[in-house]
């Protein structure tokens, strides 16, 4: 978060407790309800928790084992904490960089938080909370929708220096479901001062998040995770996958097996046309290919990449183009060129490694034009 929105939440907290009061205090007692269905006796976490209004109906049935997590950018929100909820932890941190191990939490309630960030960080920010929430794990995001980028509410005289981010609906579903959430529910309803919020009641899956952020050099694209992939957290993660090897060849990243280094050093990003983690890619159906290229249009038009490099020649003539050859494609995506290399999985073992860096290389060169 920008320290001028934190500088208010510090300095106007009891105030801010006085002039406002909980809402949707029933969903978040059935995210705890979820959560404890879900048999995750792992604490729960709520993201921007304010004066900690929300943490003991997210806390679920007396004795079940689970603790409630209350973290805020703010200490002067936190130190109202005890008042509504005394046993439940604080931490003060940002929503962009969480201090849980992999895997720690079993849910996770987000109401009006991320809007305090810039919209371009919040695929890194939802990547961070998938990194730490336990597989299967429940969770609940409250938005605003429209168009602002990162700016102040009109309306907003009250305790002004805020900065908000609103988003379009379709959009702001793609981040999520980008970031490796399986969407159960979406509902609206009105805030205090009459924006529309978006609820967005989602689960955590089997799958890898996205890398991805604007400004980005190359979009390198897989076809879909493998399951190893997914549970490692890392793209072509099988010590048999040539990927990294020809990407550190190529000098397109530094680090080995590091998705989140290659973004915010190098410039990489990465996603997946389809993002269900599959043993097998002829698992997959003809209906995700198509919500697969629809999804990563909007992406790529929203970031705007220098290139897209898609990896696996057999994967994008089964989901785009049956003709398709390696090398730069005619058609665009999302207006941004596309390049299309073999796979690097070992079993495609008649490509060899000088190969394999060589497209990866030309990718680059597409991407830097």
């Amino acid at each position: 978060m920008d320290r001028g929105t934190v500088d208010v939440y510090e300095h106007h907290a009891e105030r801010w407790q006085a002039r406002r009061r909980a809402q949707r205090v029933d969903a978040a007692t059935e995210l705890g309800r979820r959560i404890a269905v879900a048999g995750l006796r792992r604490p729960v976490v709520d993201l921007g928790c304010g004066p900690g209004w929300h943490a003991p109906a997210l806390s679920g049935p007396a004795g079940d084992g689970r603790g409630v997590v209350t973290l805020d950018a703010a200490r002067a929100m936190l130190d109202l904490v005890p008042g509504h909820a005394p046993a439940a932890m604080r931490v003060q941190a940002d929503l962009s960089a969480l201090p849980f191990a992999r895997g720690a939490l079993g849910g996770a309630w987000a109401s009006k938080s991320y809007v305090h960030l810039a919209r371009g960080d919040v695929p890194m920010a939802l990547h961070d909370l998938h990194r730490c929430l336990a597989l299967g794990a429940p969770c609940e995001l409250h938005a605003f929708t429209g168009e602002l980028e990162h700016g102040p509410l009109p309306l907003d005289d009250e305790f002004a220096g805020r900065r908000f981010s609103r988003w379009p609906e379709r959009l702001l579903l793609d981040v999520v479901t980008g970031a490796g959430f399986g969407l159960e529910a979406v509902d609206h309803h009105q805030a205090r001062d009459g924006v529309d919020v978006i609820a967005v009641r989602a689960t955590r899956e089997r799958t890898l998040p996205d890398s991805v952020a604007p400004g980005m050099r190359l979009l390198v694209c897989g076809l879909n995770p493998s399951v190893y992939s997914a549970d490692a957290g890392v793209p072509f993660a099988r010590p048999g996958n040539r990927f990294w090897p020809a990407a550190l060849a190529a000098g397109l990243v530094a680090r080995d097996r590091d998705p989140v280094d290659a973004l915010e050093r190098h410039g990489v990003g990465m996603t997946d046309l389809v993002k269900r983690a599959t043993p097998r890619a002829d698992e997959l159906t003809r209906d995700e290919y198509r919500a697969g290229v629809a999804r990563l249009t909007r992406l790529v038009a929203w970031l705007r990449p220098g290139a897209v490099c898609f990896v696996g020649l057999a994967g994008w003539r089964a989901a785009v183009d049956r003709a398709a050859r390696p090398g730069p494609q005619p058609d665009r995506l999302g207006g941004t060129p596309i390049y299309v290399m073999p796979s690097t999985s070992g079993v495609n073992a008649r490509v060899g490694p000088d190969e394999l860096t060589r497209h990866l290389r030309d990718a680059a060169a597409l991407a830097n034009g």
